[in-house]
């Protein structure tokens, strides 16, 4: 493990950290994408995760993989390279996995037009602490390797599979397993007598919802019940209550 010093705002590390957390053009160019925090690093050495470089003003209570590349710097110039408002003492990068091949809908949680960063990382964690075998991304969607998404996944990002994927590809996918799409109309099923093992759910933006290239593509629709004095919840929120639906056979088969 190399370790070496960064006293400067125009150091070349300090600036590639920095524009990884600002440009997803550049990440995607790059092929790595940025993430904050001791915590977060200790997850992405748990996992395995292909870690690059990292950034810091405090010494480190774990190890690192031999070839990652150490910086120490001060706690300022980590605020700097930080796109967060409330930057931790480490940054580091983490190379991105390679696109993987969908083969088949069962099972998976698909997401259309979710712009929200915080809300597809949310949904990251709890698709993996539900056993979602996979989350699908479509249309206008966040980031997968936003910092806001990453720090939001609380580590699923190195460990949930998560893929983006194009009405096409949805179409094909949706021959392959019952695909439902969360919706507030009149003759949508009730969640809690609509059988969803081995089902796909689609959720969309609390505004607009799914569109209906996608609803084209669903068996029927789903809604979840609630009290007349709500007239909707939080994207993340009723993925959540969906994917639990979802994995709750799966999980209760578990020791």
């Amino acid at each position: 493990m190399t370790e070496l010093s960064v006293t400067s705002r125009q150091n070349p590390r300090l600036c590639h950290l920095k524009r990884l957390g600002a440009s997803a053009d550049y990440r995607r160019e790059a092929g790595e994408y940025l993430c904050d925090g001791s915590k977060l690093l200790e997850e992405a050495v748990r996992w395995g995760a292909d870690i690059r470089e990292v950034l810091t003003s405090e010494p480190l209570p774990f190890k690192l993989p031999p070839d990652a590349r150490v910086y120490r710097t001060s706690r300022e110039l980590v605020a700097y390279a930080s796109p967060l408002k409330t930057a931790q003492t480490v940054l580091f990068s983490v190379g991105m996995r390679h696109a993987e091949a969908v083969d088949g809908l069962a099972g998976a949680l698909v997401l259309e037009n979710l712009q929200d960063p915080g809300n597809v990382g949310t949904i990251l964690r709890t698709a993996n602490a539900f056993g979602i075998p996979a989350v699908l991304l479509t249309g206008d969607c966040a980031d997968l390797y936003n910092p806001k998404t990453v720090r939001a996944s609380m580590g699923a990002v190195f460990r949930q599979r998560a893929v983006i994927v194009t009405y096409e590809e949805l179409a094909a996918l949706a021959k392959t397993a019952p695909l439902y799409g969360a919706a507030l109309h009149r003759d949508s099923a009730d969640l809690r007598t609509l059988p969803l093992e081995g089902a796909a759910v689609a959720v969309g933006n609390e505004g607009a919802g799914l569109s209906e290239a996608l609803l084209a593509l669903c068996a029927g629709t789903v809604l979840i019940p609630m009290t007349d004095r709500c007239e909707s919840l939080n994207a993340a929120v009723a993925a959540s209550v969906l994917m639990w639906e979802m994995g709750k056979h799966t999980l209760a088969r578990k020791p």
